[in-house]
């Protein structure tokens, strides 16, 4: 069901679940980008240990795309962009408040919670081009295949979100500092292995969007919507 403006705002109002799979996006972000210091040993690959959460975001962007829609998605993206803020900058301020005398693990604090500004804007902007691009490419296939093979929808979408999302993390936190082959590994390592995960668990992926739709009543396609990466009035 494609919705006419004038109903949207009825639409919203009844969104039971919009809310939790929101929250789910939001929280599955600011974990990932704690837990993403840690190096974890995969086989041969080296990979930051948010390999094990992150594209949850991404297949939760699907989710939210393929049935609420390009703009409710990237609502969502952009609360994600605030929450993960508020949470880098509350852990940044708690790293220079000057400790209690009998506590003596500042360093830990530094190493797990402590990030360098290039890294920073490196996680934002990779962040951001990456989950826009995904929402955007799913959205505009829905339309192209008037939703049917929704595999092939998310997990084309999953190719080219995450393969902006590690080329310009990496290359913006590490060029300069890896060779360029360390960074070929690292980028080309990072998407195919979010890619893989994102195939397997296209399954589940089919089983949420389908109870939501039928629990939302919505199915919606994105024929007259304006794909800003900033929501701007009408």
């Amino acid at each position: 069901m494609d919705m006419a403006e004038p109903d949207r705002q009825m639409a919203r109002e009844r969104y039971r679940f919009l809310p939790l799979v929101g929250g789910l996006f939001v929280a599955v972000l600011v974990v990932s980008n704690i837990i993403a210091v840690k190096p974890v040993a995969v086989g041969p690959l080296v990979l930051p240990a948010a390999i094990v959460l992150f594209p949850l975001a991404y297949i939760i962007g699907d989710v939210l795309t393929e049935v609420y829609g390009f703009g409710q998605a990237r609502r969502v993206i952009w609360i994600g962009f605030l929450a993960n803020a508020v949470a880098v900058a509350a852990m940044l301020v708690g790293g220079v408040l000057p400790a209690a005398a009998f506590w003596g693990d500042q360093s830990a604090y530094d190493a797990i919670l402590g990030a360098t500004p290039r890294l920073l804007v490196a996680s934002f902007l990779a962040y951001l081009v990456g989950e826009l691009l995904n929402s955007y490419v799913l959205a505009r296939l829905k339309v192209v295949t008037d939703g049917r093979h929704l595999w092939l929808r998310t997990i084309s979408s999953t190719v080219f979100g995450q393969a902006a999302d590690s080329v310009v993390f990496l290359s913006v936190a590490f060029a300069g500092v890896w060779s360029r082959d360390q960074l070929l590994l690292a980028i080309a390592s990072q998407f195919l292995v979010k890619v893989a995960y994102e195939a397997v668990l296209t399954p589940g992926t089919y089983l949420v969007t389908t109870a939501l739709k039928r629990s939302e009543g919505v199915d919606h396609y994105d024929h007259s919507t304006r794909f800003l990466p900033v929501p701007l009035p009408d």
